[in-house]
């Protein structure tokens, strides 16, 4: 029995910890289910006489006065060990949750959708290149099938963990950072190496962009390029808002759209990361040739849609065929900071 199904069943109160673009997914699904929500709380910091969804915003420990023994479903995603600290006390109380809904699209990994896409699943588990990676993707489809946060504490694994044992950087890269955010990435790589070729970061949003150029001000051998990563080169709808939820394919904003392809005649790439938002495949699909030819080492975000889990290692290998396959999970919850590396 899958989460929702569970949800529906349970004659606990559920209570949601945490308000915003989550709680509304959540919510939206629970109400498909037709389960019924009983109230919601939030960190301290954030209560402050909010209402969310009709219900007054509580406290934990008011939330725990008037419902007792319930189920908190958690609402929100983080990293940040306090925060995690937390949602750890709390779930040691309670019945905890936090269920898996996709950043983008509408696709639910539950029960039936495991079962209808098993054979891609298992055949992408038996690609797998060491037993770590197959343990991170077994306690991944375990999590989003059940919402149990301790399937995501037993798989996580640290950024240095990577670079030691599956990338293993030259001073000869040149580095693609597909998303580049706010130059936390090419922060990250210039922790790993003192000398290189080549950074292209790209970053489709104007705010970002500009903090992007910011932080990377004194980088040497840097091109910053403020466009989306796509199948196409041309111009692409895009919806702004100044975080990591910026959206390619909707919103009011049209933006420059470039292809893997188009910017390897910048430079050819020997180390792709890309983190863009749900447009993976489309990016895979636009490098085709570069993937082909010279075979770069790459790092791709696995968590945006349901399907990632097997659809972007499905299409890399669709173009190349002999790369080995790694899955690894960073610290967070829900199943936020999982890539494909492929080598």
């Amino acid at each position: 029995m899958d989460l929702w199904n569970y949800l529906k069943q349970t004659k606990k109160p559920i209570v949601l910890y945490g308000m915003g673009n989550g709680a509304d997914k959540i919510i939206s699904v629970l109400n498909r289910y037709g389960i019924k929500v009983s109230g919601v709380f939030a960190s301290d910091g954030f209560v402050r006489e909010k209402y969310f969804h009709g219900f007054k915003v509580t406290d934990y420990k008011t939330a725990k006065e008037a419902f007792g023994d319930m189920v908190v479903l958690v609402c929100f995603g983080s990293g940040l060990p306090d925060v995690i600290t937390n949602i750890k006390k709390i779930a040691a109380e309670q019945e905890l949750y936090a269920p898996d809904v996709p950043v983008y699209g509408d696709i639910l990994f539950n029960e039936q959708y495991a079962r209808d896409n098993k054979e891609q699943l298992e055949s992408v588990y038996n690609r797998l290149a060491d037993e770590t990676s197959k343990r991170v993707f077994e306690n991944a489809v375990m999590y989003k099938l059940t919402g149990k946060t301790d399937y995501l504490f037993d798989c996580e694994t640290l950024p240095q963990e990577i670079y030691e044992n599956i990338l293993y950087l030259s001073e000869d890269e040149v580095y693609f950072d597909l998303g580049a955010y706010r130059g936390d990435t090419v922060e990250e790589f210039l922790s790993v190496v003192s000398c290189y070729k080549k950074i292209i970061a790209v970053e489709p949003d104007f705010k970002t962009y500009n903090k992007l150029c910011v932080a990377t001000e004194k980088v040497r051998d840097i091109t910053n390029i403020n466009a989306c990563v796509s199948d196409v080169d041309g111009e692409i709808e895009f919806e702004m808002n100044g975080s990591r939820g910026s959206t390619i394919g909707k919103g009011k904003d049209i933006i420059d759209s470039v292809t893997v392809d188009s910017l390897s005649k910048i430079a050819v790439p020997s180390y792709i990361k890309m983190d863009i938002e749900g447009a993976e495949v489309a990016a895979i699909k636009g490098g085709a040739h570069t993937i082909t030819n010279y075979k770069p080492k790459m790092q791709i975000a696995s968590y945006h849609r349901s399907e990632d889990l097997f659809l972007i290692p499905k299409e890399v290998l669709k173009i190349c065929p002999d790369y080995k396959i790694y899955l690894r999970h960073f610290p967070s919850l829900p199943c936020w900071d999982m890539s494909y590396y492929f080598v």
